[in-house]
């Protein structure tokens, strides 16, 4: 069985404002372990918003989940959490002190979205496009064979990998991180 490295990240957290700021390093650190540094400003600041709101408004507590998903063109941000009431944008003038959070994950994002989730909760979550230029993971870049080509004698499965300098790292990835709350 061929499995693939995760392209899914799990945070559990209180959104209390220390909390917020580790959330947002693990997101940074996520994306440049994806090779997606060029999302990492408005993905920080998305989640920023998203959990500022949670902190704010949340009732009958702060828990929440911010789940990031690298997916074929688009990386989703989404944030769980147990109020079930769906956010309202608010003024997004210039002249505003608050409410405008909602307005800038909207402008800066291709796309976003508030949902119930089961009976008590929702999920608020946006999009970001992937950069085209960005190079495919290598276990992307395998070669493709058809059923007839394997069966063929003459053709011999093989795998190729680059490995360019900046893809050797020492660390782990961070797959799963949980901030304890």
């Amino acid at each position: 069985m061929i499995t693939y490295p995760s392209r899914h990240c799990t945070v559990e957290l209180q959104a209390l404002p220390s909390r917020i700021g580790q959330v947002r390093r693990i997101v940074s650190a996520q994306l440049r372990y994806w090779h997606m540094d060029p999302l990492i400003d408005r993905a920080s600041l998305g989640v920023t918003e998203l959990l500022s709101n949670v902190h704010r408004h949340a009732r009958p507590d702060k828990t929440c989940t911010v789940e990031i998903e690298l997916l074929l063109e688009r990386l989703k941000v989404s944030v769980y959490d147990h109020d079930p009431r769906l956010p309202v944008v608010g003024d997004a003038s210039p002249l505003a002190t608050c409410g405008r959070g909602l307005a800038m994950v909207a402008a800066m994002s291709e796309s976003w979205g508030a949902v119930p989730d089961g009976e008590s909760g929702k999920v608020v979550w946006f999009t970001l496009p992937t950069p085209s230029a960005a190079p495919a993971p290598a276990w992307e870049r395998r070669p493709r064979f058809t059923a007839a080509d394997s069966a063929d004698p003459r053709f011999t499965e093989v795998a190729l990998v680059e490995h360019p300098a900046e893809e050797h790292r020492s660390e782990p990835a961070p797959a799963h991180s949980a901030v304890p709350g």
